[in-house]
């Protein structure tokens, strides 16, 4: 049973009005299970509202996943191995995805070897916080520098700063490669300031394969060294994974 079409017309002109036009898409579906006595004139309305709210947050969930620029798109939560290996801190990475540490304005500072699972792990938890509707982006650190200095050159450099502050949360992999420029490192200072500035605080996920300690050379100003580091180390969960590679473990036998 469908509803007729004027009746149809008029009705997408009046949800439209209310912005509620996704409703059109279920409303046949609905409009036949009450003619079967399946849902009563309530349960018809509730179910709508619901198939509305479920569209919404789909949309939302897409929009939310497509800003964050993952690298590697099928990384989750269940799907990383996480028995693997005994170095793979299984009980902590659960804990985290719980995002408390989020939801304190907290950080994270994941390290381990190259190919431990670092940006799979990063990739998962960001995107366990988009689930729960808040926003994430991706980058590596050195496109991120790249990114920022082509702003100092054409001058939107407030307009791309903006792009990484704003998101809750911001993965920046491959934190401490290579030392860094002076105008890299008061990039990276303006970014953690902007990030961590009250009442706008967001949390920031690293990964790398250098303890913090090991980080201070790579800057030539040790005062922002020292004022960057405060602000991020004094304030994160650090996760350890001492497995191997993990690529390399996934490496087909010849």
């Amino acid at each position: 049973m469908t509803a007729p079409a004027q009746n149809t017309a008029h009705l997408a002109a009046l949800l439209k009005t209310l912005a509620l036009s996704g409703m059109l898409h279920t409303l046949d579906a609905r409009l036949a299970q009450a003619a079967a006595g399946d849902l009563g004139f309530l349960e018809f309305l509730q179910t709508l509202c619901l198939d509305e709210i479920d569209r919404r947050e789909a949309g939302k969930h897409q929009r939310l996943t497509q800003q964050a620029r993952f690298t590697l798109p099928g990384a989750s939560i269940e799907t990383f191995d996480m028995t693997a290996d005994p170095g793979i801190p299984a009980a902590q990475i659960r804990d985290l995805a719980a995002l408390g540490w989020l939801n304190a304005g907290q950080h994270l500072i994941i390290t381990g070897p190259v190919g431990s699972g670092k940006t799979h792990t990063a990739t998962a938890l960001a995107r366990q916080a988009i689930r729960s509707g808040h926003s994430a982006r991706f980058t590596t650190t050195s496109r991120l520098l790249a990114d920022l200095a082509g702003g100092h050159a054409d001058g939107t450099w407030a307009k791309r700063l903006t792009a990484y502050t704003r998101p809750s949360v911001l993965v920046l992999d491959d934190w401490a490669m290579r030392e860094l420029t002076a105008p890299q490192a008061d990039d990276l200072y303006e970014l953690v300031t902007e990030r961590t500035a009250a009442p706008k605080a967001g949390s920031i996920i690293l990964t790398t394969n250098r303890q913090a300690c090991d980080w201070y050379p790579l800057f030539p100003n040790a005062v922002v060294a020292e004022s960057l580091f405060d602000r991020i180390v004094n304030n994160a969960h650090h996760l350890p994974i001492t497995a191997p590679s993990y690529r390399a473990r996934k490496r087909p036998t010849p």
